[in-house]
């Protein structure tokens, strides 16, 4: 496969300042995608240490060979990444004040031939385009999850609901995390998008939809999911990571190769 990518954040229309981070690698095709809470200024913090350091220590292990790992491997790389990270937030809200309640969500994802691993702590969400179809392919970790679940409350109801924000994982709120990885087999032309709960909010799936079937390049549409936010009020920060995989050309043999240009 070949991958191509875009991501793009944005304070939105009300917060004055940006928690949520977003970090690529498209030499290791590493994506990370954070949203921080918490206190003044910590939220966006805990947000850039979660990116920064999965983006370094997780990029730095697949150009070590991760490449070639298997799917057991690159799971268990991805787990020891994000605990890493959660005690260093951890370990930073609680020596510092300044940063004392501070964690942040996460949504990640290893892009390895024809497979993603995608992992994720919280409510920040992959969704999966394929042949027309939108799909939410991860669950988020919430309050609001777990009472629909429990058949306490309607998807309808849910989409009204006071207490969307409730995450019961987050990264640096205790010394350990749990983090949700799954393997998906990749389709030529599946297009991925990992978002904040600024878009996801705000932007229903139908729209979402819409925007991502759109014939345009990834700028072009990162841009319209954002406007699209900023246009339903804007009222969190938005922050969008866009990859597409196309299947590599077929390589053609000598022989088949003269005998096309006959």
């Amino acid at each position: 496969m070949i991958f191509e990518y875009y991501s793009q954040t944005d304070p939105g229309l009300i917060r004055e300042n940006n928690e949520d981070s977003v970090a690529l690698d498209t030499l290791n095709q590493v994506v990370v995608l954070a949203d921080g809470m918490g206190g003044y200024n910590a939220g966006e913090v805990a947000s850039a240490m979660a990116t920064s350091f999965i983006h370094t220590e997780l990029g730095r292990w697949m150009s070590e060979g991760g490449l070639d790992a298997n799917v057991r491997e690159i799971k268990r790389a991805m787990e020891i990444c994000v605990d890493n990270a959660n005690r260093s937030i951890f370990n930073a809200a609680n020596s510092n004040s300044l940063y004392a309640g501070m964690g942040t969500t996460l949504v990640m994802a290893v892009f390895q031939g024809a497979r993603a691993m995608v992992g994720h702590v919280g409510d920040s969400r992959c969704y999966r385009l394929r042949s027309g179809t939108l799909q939410q392919i991860t669950r988020d970790h919430s309050l609001l999850q777990e009472q629909i679940d429990a058949g306490l409350i309607s998807v309808e109801q849910a989409q009204y609901a006071t207490h969307k924000n409730l995450v019961t994982r987050a990264l640096g709120v205790e010394d350990t995390v749990l983090l949700e990885v799954n393997e998906y087999r990749i389709e030529d032309g599946d297009l991925y998008l990992f978002c904040s709960d600024g878009l996801s909010d705000m932007v229903s799936d139908e729209r979402i939809a819409a925007i991502l079937m759109e014939d345009a390049p990834l700028e072009h549409i990162g841009r319209a999911l954002i406007d699209g936010a900023n246009g339903c009020g804007g009222r969190d920060n938005i922050s969008v990571i866009l990859a597409t995989a196309r299947a590599k050309p077929a390589r053609r043999g000598l022989l088949s190769r003269m005998l096309g240009q006959q």
